[in-house]
């Protein structure tokens, strides 16, 4: 009987089974193409930036490294360790994006499961007033009177608080958490469960794909993050970001070179472009590293995510 079954379904796999034509054997090639050509494209102006920063800077200054590198060194980024205040931007940059992404991820996960709370007062008003904020802007002014008044001009805050609130991955935890099976929560409730821990010990791990993904948004959004520095940090460059001060280097070169000159050989040439190179590497790199931990979760979380409006 088992081997009646076992042939019937294989034999039915096999009537089933599609035969790729000739033409989307073609459509299948070309697009392998087609994305990896795009690939490489998308790549190449990082690959090219750092075997610059990591190759003879002799060679570099006659531009005679285009494909790989040759006299291979790290010395261009260990002299950044002699540039002013560099090291202090890493630190700003790295507290506000941690401090700040971690606010935001709980932020908005507790904020998008209290949406799905019908027994939450007035939850579809809040609701409602939380998404109106993605459509109107009252523009850059505004926002810098609301810091300014709140007195969190030249302070660290001013890179945490206004962002804690995010509507768009609000939304995103929202339409996530409903496709959580209810009876899950409803059991937890009849075992006397209450609301932060039905959050925090089923809400939260079974939302780990979608909070990935706005964990990415955010930390990308704090590391890159540039105006904020430059409006609200005017009178405190101990608070300036790595961004920050690399367009300040990229600004005054002259001073940089000098900077760097001091400490080195006079064999050793130093060139601006490749300082530059150094440290757009330096402020690249890091941001770039979360993506291979997070790229598991990313797709199936925006996409869960994005399901149900």
């Amino acid at each position: 009987m088992i081997k009646g079954v076992d042939y019937a379904v294989k034999r039915n796999r096999k009537k089933n089974k599609y035969k790729e034509k000739v033409g989307d054997k073609i459509f299948n090639i070309i697009n392998i193409f087609v994305f990896s050509l795009f690939t490489l494209l998308c790549i190449f102006p990082f690959y090219y930036i750092f075997i610059n920063t990591i190759s003879d800077n002799n060679l570099v200054q006659k531009g005679m490294i285009t494909f790989y590198p040759k006299g291979i060194h790290f010395l261009n980024y260990i002299l950044l360790k002699d540039v002013n205040d560099l090291g202090v931007s890493v630190l700003v940059t790295i507290g506000r994006t941690v401090l700040g992404t971690a606010l935001m991820v709980l932020t908005s996960a507790f904020a998008g499961y209290l949406a799905t709370q019908q027994k939450m007062w007035l939850r579809s008003f809040w609701y409602r007033f939380i998404v109106i904020t993605m459509y109107f802007n009252a523009g850059l002014v505004p926002w810098y009177l609301i810091i300014l008044n709140l007195g969190l001009t030249n302070k660290f805050l001013a890179y945490i608080i206004p962002g804690i609130v995010q509507p768009f991955n609000i939304i995103l935890v929202k339409t996530y958490i409903e496709s959580i099976p209810k009876e899950i929560e409803e059991s937890a409730v009849i075992e006397g469960a209450g609301t932060l821990t039905i959050f925090f010990r089923i809400i939260w791990p079974l939302s780990i794909p979608i909070l990935a993904t706005i964990t990415v948004f955010g930390a990308v959004g704090h590391w890159n993050s540039l105006q904020d520095s430059l409006i609200l940090m005017a009178s405190n460059p101990k608070l300036y970001t790595l961004q920050h001060r690399l367009y300040i280097y990229l600004t005054q070169t002259s001073d940089l070179q000098a900077i760097i000159e001091r400490g080195i050989a006079r064999k050793y040439t130093v060139d601006m472009r490749i300082i530059k190179y150094t440290i757009s590497m330096v402020s690249i790199i890091p941001i770039m590293l979360v993506y291979p931990f997070m790229q598991r979760y990313f797709i199936k979380g925006i996409m869960l995510g994005a399901v149900k409006g």
